[in-house]
């Protein structure tokens, strides 16, 4: 579920794995090493540390060799670094914010939604029948609402209404609807479910198009992906939305 107080989802996933392939997270993420640093590697740019706050729709890899992969996917959060220019790809993150951050990476909602606040920067305004259209989408992955019901809904033209949730959300519409539906398939493969029903359940068309999409995504395919679940260290946090 969304985080108290605001209509975005907040994911958190663990895989053992010594890295990723380059793939564009959709969302600003935040990654931690289960036992040690890691480092994004992308556009002739490196970041390494402990905690690295990643930007959207940049392809990247990831090196954590040895150290495994705490993720955690900030839907709704713009990239904080985008009116100053800096940070093209990717930010270590220290002192209290790394703190905080790492608090919100072990599931702590409080320190979610600070870490949230404090990296919010002219963020838009979210009306509550939009942010009603956000939970709906995220709570059900199968919704098949249109872009005039999401007008209707929000009492605007289709255009404006694209337009308004895009500046809002970061992703459009037809994106949107896509990173819930994976998010969904990514929390039921990690409990344990098949590929083929967690494809289904999510709303892809078949298994390829979702390991084709979790791969773009994530930078592992959902096999990979279980492969590596199954060896997360014990303590490390668990799958949630």
């Amino acid at each position: 579920m969304p985080t108290a107080g605001l209509p975005f989802a907040t994911s958190v996933f663990s895989v053992d794995v010594d890295g990723v392939a380059p793939h564009c997270n959709p969302v600003t993420c935040v990654i931690s090493g289960i036992r040690g640093s890691v480092s994004v590697i992308g556009g002739g740019e490196q970041v390494s540390g402990d905690i690295v706050l990643i930007r959207p729709g940049i392809e990247h890899k990831v090196v954590c060799t040895g150290s495994g992969l705490n993720a955690m996917y900030l839907d709704g959060l713009a990239w904080p670094f985008a009116r100053t220019g800096g940070a093209a790809l990717a930010q270590r993150l220290s002192g209290g914010i790394g703190d905080l951050a790492l608090d919100a990476i072990f599931q702590n909602v409080e320190a979610q939604d600070e870490l949230r606040r404090r990296l919010a920067i002219d963020a838009p305004p979210c009306s509550p029948q939009l942010a009603t259209v956000i939970e709906d989408l995220a709570s059900d992955p199968m919704s098949r609402m249109t872009q005039f019901e999401l007008a209707e809904r929000l009492q605007m033209e289709r255009t404006g209404a694209l337009r308004l949730f895009k500046a809002v959300t970061g992703q459009t519409f037809r994106r949107f609807k896509q990173w819930s539906g994976l998010q969904h398939a990514a929390r039921q493969v990690a409990s344990g479910e098949l590929v083929r029903t967690a494809a289904m359940d999510a709303g892809f068309a078949d298994t390829a198009h979702l390991t084709r999409t979790f791969r773009r995504s994530f930078g592992l395919t959902p096999s990979e992906a279980i492969a590596g679940l199954a060896k997360a260290a014990p303590g490390s946090p668990l799958p949630r939305h």
